[in-house]
């Protein structure tokens, strides 16, 4: 079985404990009905944990559904592996329209909305921004209400409709490699370069709480990044630090990063 307190004691000093034991709640649930059970949709630090707690239990694997391939926020099912049947994770996609000649609205525009009507977030997958719309990807408990109730963002009116998962229209991801040199690891230093800002401007960012580290809240510019981490800037796409690659002659450090624009 899981070894349930030593995954809560490690993300307990992280400060994940609560969701750790949400997805720990599913993945017991799955090897109690001997089937299959589905989180609430996760971000990609979520859906880490959920890796972490199938890697503890050769029993169950682990499947992902966010309505399209390269959805950040997906459900993640542990599916218990002498499981046959089918495993449905039920995801929806409502399409929101609004007059864009008089209201340029935001994905925070849209997230907020959504939340005003006391919609948690775990039952929302992403918000694709389309032309004098969007896209919310939804669990399928939540689009009756979301249909009949999102009828505002602010001042603005809105339509929605339910649409197919075929419908949807993620942005192209584009890839850029970038090789830089930086004062320190710090985050505010590191950020800098991979998004092409200046640091002093970047950490302003960072105050403003519009940067996170693998997907966590942070406000410290003096965090330091490694090699693996994920930094991500809202409206400006996300960075990996792929490799430290040493010291300069001037004492400054290599790093070689890799933009993510979609």
């Amino acid at each position: 079985m899981i070894d349930r307190e030593k995954i809560l004691r490690y993300y307990r000093s992280t400060g994940d404990h609560e969701l750790a034991s949400r997805v720990l709640d599913a993945a017991e649930t799955a090897l109690r009905n001997r089937r299959f059970c589905i989180t609430e949709f996760l971000d990609p630090h979520g859906y880490s944990i959920a890796e972490t707690v199938v890697a503890y239990e050769e029993a169950l694997k682990l499947q992902s559904q966010g309505g399209f391939q390269t959805a950040e926020r997906v459900k993640a099912a542990f599916v218990c592996k002498d499981f046959r049947g089918d495993v449905e994770v039920a995801v929806d996609a409502v399409a929101v329209e609004w007059d864009s000649r008089y209201y340029q609205l935001t994905h925070r525009d849209v997230l907020g909305g959504l939340l005003a009507l006391g919609i948690k977030r775990g039952v929302t997958g992403d918000i694709l921004m389309v032309p004098s719309g969007c896209q919310i990807i939804t669990d399928v408990s939540i689009t009756p209400f979301l249909i009949t109730e999102f009828q505002r963002i602010g001042a603005a009116n809105v339509k929605t409709k339910k649409i197919e998962l075929a419908e949807l229209q993620p942005r192209p991801e584009t890839v850029k490699e970038i090789r830089a040199t930086v004062a320190s690891l710090r985050l505010d230093s590191v950020a800098a370069a991979g998004f092409g800002t200046s640091r002093t401007q970047m950490t302003e960012e960072i105050q403003a709480d519009k940067v996170k580290v693998n997907w966590k809240d942070t406000k410290s510019p003096a965090q330091i990044v490694k090699a693996g981490d994920m930094i991500s800037f809202r409206g400006r796409g996300r960075v990996e630090v792929l490799e430290i690659t040493g010291q300069t002659k001037k004492g400054r450090t290599g790093v070689l990063l890799k933009r993510y624009i979609g």
